[in-house]
């Protein structure tokens, strides 16, 4: 059975990632990308769906564990009675090929220790043919297009479809094990040194870490956002996944389990403003390019979210074979949702690339030719029902909040073509920005509830109701947006933390199951506080996020207020860029006669 999702740790090469348990265990490996299939999914199953674990042999009195510096090297300290053994995972920044090296360190004592290694391609379910070299130097795992070879001075065995071993480590010796991926079709990958490759990782952190502008208050929690945010991205594109894995539950047991392995458009403007905040103008400019590429083509076909490498066919299909988190099924592989209307991203799309501009990014000479043609598109199709912000399956109906980016779209692109003199139908594009903005508060605002609501007709509230002040769709002093983040206070939260949905909506709508609260939401409505300039209830807020994270910083998309446990895709790009931006917020705010910083409505 897996561990707590909060009892794992990420280790990356930039290209994909992996998840490691407190006992030892790596639970979750895609190879050799983010979207690839997973070698080890015991994350969604058993130790039969594949694994890698090494861990004292005996009783262990005490775990702790850390990250090196500002790095995504892995220690983990088992204490036990016969000495201390420290565990150092990592993944190189990718080479010739992708390595996980795991290096069993003597601090003091004699421990005995045992290795595991169960590998499983597809998703648990493909048992590779084993055999060690002539020289027993190596051993290789093969199966049909997949090949993993392990490197150990170990002597290991084979054991019921498993390779096992025992040894021991005394203080001051080093044991490493490195796997490492490559085609079967090609000569198997050269092996690497593991000492060095730890140096060389070690050097690649520093020196991006150390890139970091921002200063100000909670530093240590922005640096571990924006390492988990540079981990999740796909160096060869730019591009940023939501997570790097699929189907951890929004509700444990539950059965809204997707799959977070792809770059959604709907992050565009959070993840730029937190990137370009803090100094990382090379990566912004990556995840800008990324979204040029992503979304060339007919803008009717523009999608919700793509692949890694702009790929836009994302089939949802089932992985029966395995018995999901904690039995949360279905197990997910693809994402359904990528044929949705969602109207929202056309804003998210438009609101980054002015933002870019605002930055002074260097965009490409066919931004605004994108641009217009995106605009000319919205013309048409902004008044149509869509599927909104969290990708409600079944019929479409007329969202605020997408109802709002459309506005956004109209609006940010009339302050580019303003400010940078760019050829617009200006007239056009203002009298629609009007007509939407007057739509929205006609229809979207319910003067009986007393706030605006998720959707034309509805009583009923949404989270995403918290960023019309933060789009700049109307100021934090106009009494309905007072009055909506009231009503939010009192309908939404839950132990101190923001739902996303409204929960008196019948919890037998198979589209609006329980789950946890939404820990960007609860960051959201801290932005909120700030731009109303009470600091301290936005303090407060941030606060209740940061006490959730883990022992090594790592948030998932969700928290579930009642089982006290961490829920949904981990770790989840969405929130780490949330806390990066209100941390910003915050910090901005509290110095004198400063300004916020740079909040999304501000152009």
């Amino acid at each position: 059975m897996p561990c707590r999702i909060e009892d794992y740790a990420l280790i990356g090469d930039c290209e994909t990632a992996a998840l490691v348990s407190r006992n030892g265990s790596i639970d979750w490996l895609c190879w050799p990308a983010f979207d690839s299939d997973a070698c080890f999914a015991a994350l969604l199953g058993d130790r039969g769906h594949g694994r890698w674990l090494i861990e004292p042999r005996d009783e262990v009195r005490a775990v702790s564990r850390r990250y090196r510096g500002d790095s995504l090297i892995l220690e983990t300290r088992f204490e036990t009675p016969a000495g201390i053994v420290e565990l150092i995972d990592f993944m190189p920044p990718r080479g010739s090929a992708s390595d996980v090296v795991r290096l069993v360190r003597g601090v003091s004592g004699r421990v005995a220790m045992r290795m595991d290694l169960i590998i499983r391609f597809g998703f648990g379910v493909e048992i590779p043919w084993v055999r060690r070299t002539e020289d027993r130097s190596a051993l290789f795992a093969v199966c049909g297009p997949d090949m993993a070879v392990l490197h150990t001075p170990v002597e290991t065995r084979g054991e019921s479809m498993t390779t096992v071993a025992e040894f021991e480590v005394t203080a001051g010796d080093t044991i490493p094990f490195v796997l490492t991926y490559g085609p079967s079709h090609l000569p198997p990958p050269k092996a690497i040194d593991p000492e060095q490759a730890l140096a060389d990782t070690e050097a690649f952190w520093t020196d991006w870490s150390s890139r970091c502008s921002y200063r100000g208050d909670h530093r240590d929690l922005v640096m571990r956002s924006l390492i988990t945010l540079k981990a999740l991205t796909y160096a060869p594109t730019g591009g940023i996944v939501a997570a790097p894995t699929t189907s951890l539950p929004e509700k444990l047991g539950g059965r809204r389990n997707w799959d977070y392995r792809f770059c959604w458009l709907r992050d565009a403007t959070f993840t730029l403003l937190a990137l370009m905040n803090s100094g990382y103008t090379e990566e912004a400019l990556a995840w800008h390019n990324w979204l040029l590429r992503a979304a060339a083509g007919a803008p009717a076909h523009m999608q919700i979210m793509y692949g890694i490498m702009g790929q836009r066919r994302l089939t949802e299909w089932q992985a029966e074979w395995l018995p999901g988190y904690e039995g949360s099924l279905p197990v997910r592989i693809g994402n359904a949702a990528h044929a949705q209307l969602q109207l929202d991203v056309y804003g998210e799309l438009i609101d980054a690339f002015h933002q870019a501009r605002m930055t002074k990014l260097r965009l490409q000479d066919g931004t605004w030719a994108l641009e217009c043609a995106v605009l000319d598109h919205l013309t048409d199709v902004w008044d149509q029902p869509d599927h909104g912000i969290w990708e409600r399956r079944g019929d479409g109906r007329h969202y605020v909040f997408s109802k709002v980016m459309t506005w956004v779209a109209f609006d940010r692109a009339i302050k580019s073509a303003e400010r940078f003199q760019l050829n617009a139908p200006l007239e056009r594009w203002q009298r629609l920005r009007d007509t939407i903005h007057r739509d929205v508060c006609d229809k979207g605002y319910d003067a009986g509830v007393g706030s605006f609501v998720d959707s034309y007709g509805s009583q009923l509230l949404d989270a995403s109701l918290l960023l019309l002040p933060a789009v700049g769709f109307l100021p934090c002093s106009d009494p309905r947006i007072r009055n909506t983040i009231a009503a939010i206070e009192r309908h939404l939260i839950r132990d101190g933390l923001v739902m996303r949905h409204d929960p008196r909506e019948a919890p037998s709508d198979e589209q609006q199951p329980i789950e946890g609260a939404f820990l960007a939401c609860t960051l959201w409505l801290a932005d909120a506080h700030v731009l109303a300039g009470d600091i301290a209830k936005a303090e407060t807020l941030f606060q209740r996020v940061v006490d959730i994270a883990n022992d090594v910083g790592l948030l998932a998309e969700e928290y579930d207020t009642q089982a006290r446990r961490q829920t949904g895709n981990f770790p989840q790009a969405l929130t780490h860029i949330a806390l990066i931006n209100t941390a910003q917020n915050l910090s901005g705010a509290k110095k004198a006669e400063h300004k916020p910083a740079k909040q999304r409505s501000e152009a």
